[in-house]
């Protein structure tokens, strides 16, 4: 597996405690919109609403992706400028994991227009009453603002490929299941361990290397 959906399926895993902030309760009360009898499918549902989730991830993905590779291309610039971009934002990220830099919830307000004109045709599903409601749902959560989400999606800006930016979202959206799955006991100990200094700080310090890591490869290709 390439680093860098590594290092996405890293940053999903523990930038999603503020997953369990803003999709916890969601998770929750969708499953709860789930009729009685449904509900010993155990796992389906939640994983159904996810599916959907990562769908939607991963076309955002392929789009900047696409985006950006068209915008280069038509700059005649170097791909090496998108790779130094994605450096920064791995640093950038890092800083958030490691809780000393907040900068990137501040994209959440980029989504907030699209979001109040999803949002209604969520209602249109509940209840979820059926696999193909779940998932269908799930597609529209995806839409949720979520500054790690931008952020994850302005790396795949900077992935130079459609089939890669789509690869880094999805990556980064599998490492956000175990928070949204968690439930109980098996919730508690994921948060206690994304709380500890050590965990937290060890983890942000392997994705900032990796990031400056990319910047000076990137930089030496430029300048050389």
């Amino acid at each position: 597996m390439s680093p860098d959906y590594l290092a996405a399926l890293l940053i999903g895993l523990l930038g999603s405690s503020h997953c369990l902030v803003m999709c916890g309760g969601i998770a929750s009360a969708l499953q709860l919109s789930v009729p009685a009898e449904r509900r010993h499918s155990g796992y389906t549902y939640p994983l159904l609403l996810s599916a959907g989730r990562l769908t939607t991830y991963s076309l955002f993905g392929a789009l900047v992706g696409y985006f950006g590779l068209t915008a280069m291309q038509l700059a005649g610039a170097s791909m090496l400028w998108l790779r130094l971009l994605a450096g920064v934002l791995l640093v950038a990220m890092a800083l958030y994991i490691a809780r000393l830099w907040f900068g990137l919830t501040q994209l959440e307000r980029l989504g907030q227009k699209l979001w109040q004109r999803v949002q209604p045709c969520t209602k249109a599903l509940l209840p979820l009453d059926s696999a193909t409601k779940a998932y269908r749902y799930g597609l529209l959560w995806g839409f949720l603002p979520c500054g790690l989400v931008y952020s994850t999606l302005s790396w795949s800006l900077a992935s130079g490929s459609p089939w890669h930016g789509a690869l880094l979202m999805l990556s980064f959206g599998l490492g956000t299941l175990p928070a949204i799955l968690a439930v109980g006991g098996a919730a508690q100990l994921l948060r206690q361990l994304k709380s500890a200094l050590w965990f937290r700080y060890s983890t942000a310090a392997i994705l900032a290397i990796y990031g400056i890591y990319t910047i000076w490869l990137a930089l030496q290709r430029l300048v050389f």
